[in-house]
């Protein structure tokens, strides 16, 4: 395998079974899911929060989906969320947007996954890489990661 990253690390570390699918750079969702064999549902989109100065939380998409942000402040329970700039992104997890991803981040924020997600099966999330992502099943990556499943996300 010619792919490395902390989260290529960090993922062997975690015992879960995976596989790395890497692929020309995407133009898009549609486009990420087409070239790795699945279906737009099963791609997974991380997005970093924030709740507050050094304060952060994943929150896993499922492709074709969006936040729905007065759910996710509900529950979270906060009234105010933001999304940092790039440049924040890639500081507070060490990769740049598009490639970010829970596993071998800087900092282990936690992490919140759209309950869709329990049921995808098969899914495929970022490796750090943009191109880059390990299929894993859904169940075993919400246990592993210790996700807060709820209802997050509206149709995009």
């Amino acid at each position: 395998m010619d792919f490395d990253s902390p989260a290529l690390q960090s993922m062997q570390a975690s015992g879960l079974e995976f596989r790395v699918v890497q692929t020309e750079i995407p133009t898009g969702p549609e486009e990420s899911a087409q070239l790795q064999g699945i279906e737009l549902t099963q791609l997974l989109r991380t997005i970093v929060v924030r709740l507050g100065e050094n304060d952060y939380v994943f929150v896993l998409v499922p492709g074709g989906r969006q936040i729905d942000w007065p759910k996710l402040r509900a529950l979270l329970g906060t009234r105010r969320l933001s999304l940092p700039d790039k440049d924040e992104a890639k500081q507070v997890t060490g990769y740049d947007r598009g490639a970010i991803t829970p596993f071998g981040a800087m900092t282990a924020w936690p992490v919140v996954a759209d309950a869709a997600i329990a049921a995808a099966g098969l899914v495929a999330i970022g490796a750090g890489a943009r191109g880059a992502n390990f299929h894993v099943d859904a169940g075993a990556l919400l246990k592993t990661l210790d996700a807060r499943v709820a209802d997050v996300t509206k149709p995009s």
